[in-house]
């Protein structure tokens, strides 16, 4: 009995032993498996996230390889009404990439502000900050008139994508804004077009230089009572000269006649004409919808005729000397 009992207890032992030994194996090893599945997890989300950055800088590389070296012409756009390219320049500066690398010049709107920086207003007033320093450009308005004002050679990190650019004025303040450059155009591309227009216009200043001289021997100035007409409205082709040659008028100009008078309705191009001096007066806009409209004495017909045009498109006023032509052989009553 003693003996069976005996058995039956180290029977027992065994079994305790057993189990107490297998335990911490079996524990260890499920601690050890999920260490490994999060280690395995990490890597993954680890070379996925290298994988991501890898396709990021490869896109990255990618916008700033897109030019190849050269010089383009480029849109610039900015978020203030008080920054931006001169309107003489359409909006577009002067791309150059040269190894990879991007600048454009722009010239702005007058010499008010007076430096650049790439990047936040507070770091353009840290020691050593690298500012830009402004060129004189001079640019030429749509009215023929020119005018000095500044331009800056800006860094371009990107095409396409905003960046900052702070800048300071006359009165010693920095202001953070930002800009971008798009639709870069080879130049080229825009020389070839430039040409091509250029070559129209001058063939079509031939013609009417020959047209004019066919004309002027043919016909010799006029006046409302040479021309014999009757009080009513007409119309009769109208020539511009003088300027830069930029500015224009709406041809044929309606003219109205009453009594001993003639009034011709000048439109010009430009909205930004304030007065008209016409033998010694002056005379105001009736609109400046669209144009700039003036209602002005004709005192001769089939010659050229001087007046005086003030345009305010620049920072200062500027008068203009332009000549008028009213050819009394395109003349057509208006019923």
């Amino acid at each position: 009995m003693k003996k069976r009992s005996f058995t039956l207890l180290m029977s027992a032992l065994t079994i305790s032993a057993t189990l107490i030994g297998t335990s911490p194996v079996a524990a260890k090893t499920d601690t050890d498996t999920a260490t490994e599945e999060t280690t395995d997890k990490e890597e993954t989300t680890a070379k996925d996230a290298d994988s991501e950055n890898t396709d990021n800088k490869e896109t990255d590389a990618s916008k700033s390889d897109t030019l190849e070296d050269g010089t383009y012409t480029a849109e610039f756009d900015t978020d203030s009404g008080m920054f931006h390219v001169n309107e003489a320049n359409d909006g577009k500066g002067t791309l150059t990439v040269k190894d990879g690398k991007m600048t454009i010049h722009v010239s702005l709107a007058s010499k008010k502000i007076v430096n650049l920086f790439v990047g936040k207003a507070e770091d353009a007033q840290k020691d050593g900050a690298e500012v830009l320093e402004p060129t004189t450009d001079t640019v030429t308005y749509s009215d023929g008139m020119s005018e000095e004002v500044y331009g800056f050679d800006i860094p371009v990190p990107a095409i396409d994508e905003e960046f900052d650019v702070a800048l300071i004025g006359t009165k010693g303040k920095w202001y953070d804004h930002k800009v971008s450059v798009k639709n870069p155009v080879k130049s080229d591309d825009t020389d070839a077009k430039k040409d091509d227009k250029e070559n129209k216009d001058a063939d079509s200043k031939a013609d009417d230089t020959d047209k004019d001289a066919k004309d002027s021997k043919t016909s010799e100035g006029k006046t409302l009572a040479d021309l014999n007409l009757e009080d009513g409205d007409y119309t009769m082709d109208v020539t511009l000269t003088g300027g830069s040659g930029r500015a224009t008028i709406d041809s044929p100009a309606a003219i109205n006649v009453e009594g001993d008078k003639a009034t011709a309705t000048i439109v010009w191009s430009s909205p930004n004409y304030d007065y008209m001096i016409v033998d010694g007066t002056k005379y105001l806009p009736s609109s400046t919808e669209g144009g700039s409209v003036f209602e002005i004495p004709v005192s001769a017909f089939d010659e050229p005729v001087s007046v005086i045009g003030d345009t305010v498109a620049m920072s200062k006023p500027h008068e203009i000397e332009y000549t008028l032509t009213f050819r009394s052989d395109t003349l057509q009553s208006v019923e």
